[in-house]
C-alpha cells in the first residue's frame, strides 16, 4: 500500500517531503498546506481544544485562586470580563478560528427582594435585617415599621415625599412621625467580597399596614457594583496583571 502511494506521488512528480508546505502569510500567521493528488493546496487547520463547558463558581475568591494556581492553560493570557454586577467571566484570547474560550463563570448568590410590592410589616422587618446591610436609614425604617400603631396610614401630611404614621413611643404613648423619603439603603446585590453599593429608594406605606420600597436611582448602583468588583479583582490579581497574564475589562 505504501509502495503504491509513493509510486503514485512519483508519477505526479511530487516528492513525499514536498507535500507539506509551511508559509507565513501577510498578517504574520503561520499556516500549513498539503498538496493533494491533483497538485492543489489544501490548508491544514490547527487542532483547537476547548473546554467542553466552563467551571461554574459563586465567589470572587474562588476565581482569584483559580487564576493564581495557573494549573490549566499554563502561562496563557486571559481576559476577566465583569459582565454585570453578579457575573464575571474568565476568557481566553481569540484562537485561529476566531473563537474565544470561556474557562470560568463566577455568579454571585444574592437574596431576592420584591421591590415595588407592598409587604406586611413582619415581612419588611425580616427582609430589612436579612437582605440589607446595616445602615442608618435601614435602622430608621426598622424603627418605623416595627412600631406602627394604627392600621390606617394617614393621608393628611402626605406631600408625595413623606407620609405620616402613628408609632408607639412608649408603654402607653404614641406619636405621629413622618416616614422618611428618600432613604439610602444597601441591599445585598453583588458578590459578598466587595462593598455593597448604596442607592436611593422611595419608601411608602398604606393601610394594613403594609409598606414597599421602590428603586429610585435609575440603576446607577449597577455601575458602582461593577466598579467595586473590578477594583477587588485588580487588587487581588495585581501580580498577574503586571505579568501580562490578566486583563480586566468592565
Amino acid at each position: 500500500m505504501i509502495k503504491e502511494a509513493l509510486k503514485y506521488l512519483m508519477d505526479l512528480s511530487i516528492k513525499p517531503d514536498e507535500r507539506v508546505v509551511d508559509i507565513t502569510d501577510a498578517e504574520g500567521n503561520n499556516r500549513t498546506f498539503i498538496i493533494d493528488s491533483e497538485g492543489d493546496p489544501k490548508e491544514v487547520k490547527p487542532l483547537i481544544t476547548r473546554a467542553t463547558e466552563p467551571l461554574r463558581i459563586n465567589t470572587l475568591t474562588g476565581l482569584v485562586e483559580y487564576v493564581k494556581a495557573n494549573l490549566e492553560r499554563t502561562n496563557s493570557q486571559f481576559f476577566l470580563q465583569v459582565l454585570d454586577e453578579k457575573t464575571v467571566l474568565l476568557k481566553g484570547l481569540l484562537d485561529s478560528l476566531g473563537g474565544r474560550e470561556t474557562l470560568i463563570i463566577a455568579e454571585a448568590i444574592t437574596p431576592t427582594f420584591n421591590y415595588g410590592y407592598f409587604l406586611s410589616t413582619e415581612e419588611l422587618i425580616i427582609a430589612f435585617q436579612s437582605k440589607f446591610v446595616q445602615t442608618k436609614d435601614r435602622d430608621l425604617l426598622l424603627k418605623v415599621v416595627g412600631n406602627v400603631k394604627e392600621e390606617n396610614v394617614r393621608e393628611t401630611g402626605d406631600n408625595g415625599i413623606a407620609q405620616a404614621v402613628t408609632i408607639k413611643t412608649g408603654v402607653a404613648s404614641a406619636a405621629d412621625v413622618l416616614v422618611p423619603n428618600p432613604v439610602n439603603l444597601a441591599p445585598y446585590r453583588t458578590f459578598l467580597e466587595v462593598e455593597q453599593p448604596t442607592s436611593n429608594f422611595i419608601f411608602r406605606m398604606k393601610d394594613g399596614p403594609v409598606g414597599a420600597i421602590f428603586e429610585a436611582d435609575g440603576g446607577a448602583w449597577r455601575n458602582q457594583a461593577i466598579a467595586n468588583v473590578r477594583e477587588y479583582l485588580a487588587t487581588e490579581l495585581e501580580s498577574e496583571i503586571e505579568k501580562g497574564r490578566i486583563t480586566i475589562i468592565a
